[in-house]
């Protein structure tokens, strides 16, 4: 049974890891959208299906219990805030030519992790972790001084997602509840901007059979992976979903520089290789520590 639940946490996390490595394919399929209108759309499908979802599997009563703590709602009002801000930021990412840029902050992310539960958990990091994120700094440190420019899209998209992962620990709630909470604290702001919206693909009925699947989709590109990635949570241990993490930003860095033509400069395979050897010795750490662990017990 064991082994079984091992394996069905492993496709699980093949499968989540994937769907947000393939997710630049969705978003350049509707690049004619503006960025800011695909974020409201996200958000608006994403709130029904999810809808759907709480309703089926009898999590209302969750979401009542959260409605009466003001602490929890304002600390998912703040989570709101930045999944959106993510949001926003791969997409313009994705669809002005920067996918590699997205790449790059999903690679810094897991150490982004590590400093921030360091600053703000008090979490003691063990030498070789340090070593990690100081070397992940020197490499962005080396773009900003020797090349003049800093990779904004990554850190904007590693810092809002590794402070969204912080803030969401504080509330414990399944990540479906937690995510229906969220897009229906955006709703409102997402159905006010769709109603002044005047561009040639915000009227629906104006649009083609085509495009207007790809916008309703949206919600479905949201919320698969975030229940894959559920499921393969409670499955397989959290040093092992650490290391499925690395697909998603590989498969953009491939499709960036292979199917979209996107070039490395020398600042950013600068920074890149700087992360790489950064993620080498953390991993390696993580896997070390896991097997010490596992001959303890």
């Amino acid at each position: 049974m064991q082994n079984q639940e091992m394996r069905q946490g492993i496709i699980y996390a093949l499968m989540a890891y994937s769907m947000w490595g393939f997710a630049p394919l969705y978003f350049k399929a509707i690049a004619e959208v503006p960025a800011t209108e695909i974020l409201m759309h996200r958000v608006i499908w994403s709130f029904a299906l999810m809808a759907l979802l709480v309703a089926v599997t009898g999590q209302m009563g969750a979401v009542r219990n959260l409605l009466r703590t003001p602490k929890q709602l304002a600390t998912l009002t703040a989570t709101a805030v930045l999944v959106a801000g993510n949001w926003l930021i791969f997409i313009w990412a994705v669809n002005s030519g920067r996918m590699l840029e997205a790449s790059l902050g999903y690679f810094i992310n897991p150490l982004v992790n590590v400093a921030l539960g360091m600053l703000f958990l008090g979490e003691r990091l063990p030498k070789m972790q340090l070593a990690a994120v100081g070397m992940a700094v020197v490499g962005v440190a080396l773009e900003l001084v020797q090349f003049g420019s800093l990779p904004w899209v990554s850190l904007g998209l590693a810092t809002s997602f590794g402070l969204y992962g912080l803030l969401r620990k504080r509330v414990a709630l399944k990540s479906v509840t937690g995510l229906f909470v969220e897009t229906s604290l955006m709703l409102p702001l997402a159905l006010l901007f769709w109603w002044q919206l005047d561009t040639p693909t915000s009227d629906l009925s104006s649009n083609g059979l085509q495009l207007n699947l790809l916008i309703l989709a949206a919600g479905v590109v949201t919320t698969l992976p975030l229940l894959a990635f559920a499921a393969a949570a409670v499955r397989i241990p959290f040093y092992m979903l650490g290391l499925f993490q690395y697909i998603g930003p590989s498969l953009m860095f491939i499709l960036a520089t292979t199917l979209y033509g996107e070039t490395l400069d020398p600042a950013m395979l600068t920074t890149f290789c700087f992360i790489w050897a950064a993620l080498l010795i953390f991993t390696l750490d993580l896997w070390r520590r896991s097997r010490a662990r596992a001959a303890v017990a």
